[in-house]
């Protein structure tokens, strides 16, 4: 684990040799062995192919057989791992805003068969590119606090394991909360302090997640599917000189054609209960949740989740 040097060196090394301490605190059974494999992990050059590799590395001074015995009778202590990760330097934004990012990240077990709650998913690049195999593995949900500028450094905050019947929303609704108060409790958030942005993938429901979190003091980013259609309102209610049945729907907005993105002037400008009836049914039928369409106060959310998929569809 690293951190960027801003002040002065001494500082940020007390601050690793303080979280050092606190992880190997953490390790309850075989606490050295494991100790040493994980220095090993992160200090060893290139991926990781096997554990016996790791065993001739510098930082483990132990043999295989230890750390072997590690791995099968090592205990870490989860929730004072977390209490540890939390209570570090978070980084923020600009306006002193903490972000956080959540998503689903797949450990790849293709020949592990005796390993249990293994779900499958597409794989891109392997075999035949032309198509996407299904790949056994793990699924993992991440939520890491987002550095500033063009980085790819995170300070990972907590992960779980999602099981074949676990709901993807749900656990992260559950794991946010968790996170929020870990966070407050450590000192990061107080009352008065910016609202945490909180972004996420197309895959989550973000209309579900700000109903079951509109308790704590957090605003939602989501991303669209590039393949969706919106559909305006219909206006009042009025026909042709032949009569005949009103019009039920308006311009159609769809986020794969640039000509439709005129309607977002008039659909992001408007809460959800003021949207047409299709685009409610869609909105109803992308969250599985219809008590969130009268929820005005997180509108927000939605009109942004719009405009970041548009975006998304410029920039490629």
């Amino acid at each position: 684990m690293s951190f960027p040097v801003s002040g002065a060196a001494g500082e940020a090394l007390g601050v690793l040799s303080r979280f050092r301490v606190e992880f190997y605190d953490c390790l309850y059974a075989r606490a050295d062995a494991l100790f040493e494999l994980t220095d090993a992990a992160l200090c060893t050059d290139g991926p990781v192919k096997t554990l016996v590799e790791l065993s001739l590395t510098a930082e483990h001074r132990r043999g295989h057989g230890a750390m072997y015995a590690g791995l099968d009778r090592g205990r870490l202590e989860p929730a004072r791992l977390r209490r540890s990760l939390a209570g570090l330097p978070l980084p923020r934004a600009a306006d002193g805003r903490i972000v956080l990012a959540v998503d689903v990240s797949h450990w790849l077990r293709p020949d592990a068969p005796t390993s249990d709650d293994r779900l499958f998913c597409h794989v891109y690049g392997r075999g035949d590119r032309s198509s996407g195999p299904f790949i056994p593995r793990w699924p993992y949900s991440f939520v890491a606090a987002l550095e500033t500028g063009r980085t790819s450094w995170v300070a990972l905050l907590d992960a779980v394991r999602l099981g074949p019947a676990d709901d993807a929303t749900a656990v992260t609704a559950a794991q946010l909360r968790e996170v929020l108060d870990r966070l407050r409790g450590a000192g990061h958030w107080k009352p008065g302090d910016p609202e945490i942005l909180i972004t996420m993938d197309a895959g989550y429901g973000v209309a579900h997640l700000s109903y079951v979190l509109a308790d704590l003091p957090v605003v939602l980013a989501g991303r669209l599917r590039s393949d969706r259609v919106m559909l305006r309102d219909a206006g009042p209610a009025r026909s042709g000189p032949k009569g005949g049945r009103p019009r039920r729907h308006g311009c159609v907005l769809t986020f794969a054609k640039p000509d439709s993105r005129m309607i977002l002037a008039t659909c992001c400008g408007q809460p959800p209960h003021r949207w047409s009836r299709g685009a409610r049914r869609w909105l109803a039928c992308e969250v599985s949740w219809s008590a969130t369409l009268s929820e005005g106060a997180r509108w927000r959310t939605i009109s942004s989740g719009v405009m970041d998929a548009m975006g998304s569809r410029r920039s490629r």
